[in-house]
């Protein structure tokens, strides 16, 4: 099985990525879809990020309200630390859950890990390959302001909040360009499966 681990700042097309990597078959485990599971209503998880910032990040309807808690923990660097030190063992410990039926079911999966926080987490070292997407600061923060009409100054903010783009140009194995139009990225996704799936068919070959 081939862990790959797939990265990139908000807005740079790691869904993009990701999405055509599931196309030619890769397992993408989606870890802000974990996020978002590990507090859904009833769960350990929102009960502790609601004792820790209050009910005003629930809806009326008593979920989260990730538009209010996205104000608190990207204006506090300390309220962010907080919330990741609550949901990140959990987001973890559900990741590993998927791989596992994943590699449950058989050899040559290719497993790709969707993790938005990768770098900042520690896990760089924790895959055989670890792609990134990258695109400069400015267009994503255009991209922000004109897809998910965040205000500049949100945007900015939300960018700020993660790694700088060196930090995770440092640790990868290969480098998307988001930067350009999305058939261009999916074109350079497409030649990044060919080198994987030369490697998945020679593991398949040696039993691994």
């Amino acid at each position: 099985m081939q862990r790959i681990g797939l990265t990139g700042g908000i807005a740079s097309g790691k869904s993009v990525v990701a999405g055509r990597l599931a196309e030619h078959g890769a397992a993408v485990i989606d870890h802000d879809a974990l996020a978002r599971e590990a507090v859904r209503p009833g769960s350990a998880g929102l009960d502790s990020v609601v004792e820790a910032f209050g009910d005003g990040v629930l809806t009326a309807d008593g979920e989260l309200d990730r538009a209010a808690l996205g104000r608190v923990v990207f204006a506090d660097p300390a309220a962010r630390e907080r919330l990741d030190g609550l949901l990140h063992p959990v987001i973890r410990r559900l990741a590993a859950e998927r791989e596992a039926a994943v590699a449950a079911a058989g050899t040559g999966a290719v497993v790709v890990h969707d993790i938005p926080l990768l770098v900042e987490t520690g896990q760089a070292e924790a895959f055989h390959l670890l792609v990134v997407v990258d695109a400069p600061a400015d267009l994503r923060v255009r991209r922000l302001v004109e897809t998910r009409g965040l205000t500049r100054e949100d945007a900015e903010r939300r960018i700020a909040a993660q790694a700088p783009d060196a930090d995770r140009l440092a640790v990868a194995d290969r480098v998307l360009d988001g930067s350009g139009t999305v058939e261009a990225l999916r074109e350079q996704v497409d030649a990044l499966w060919a080198r994987i799936e030369e490697e998945r068919l020679a593991e398949v070959d040696a039993g691994l």
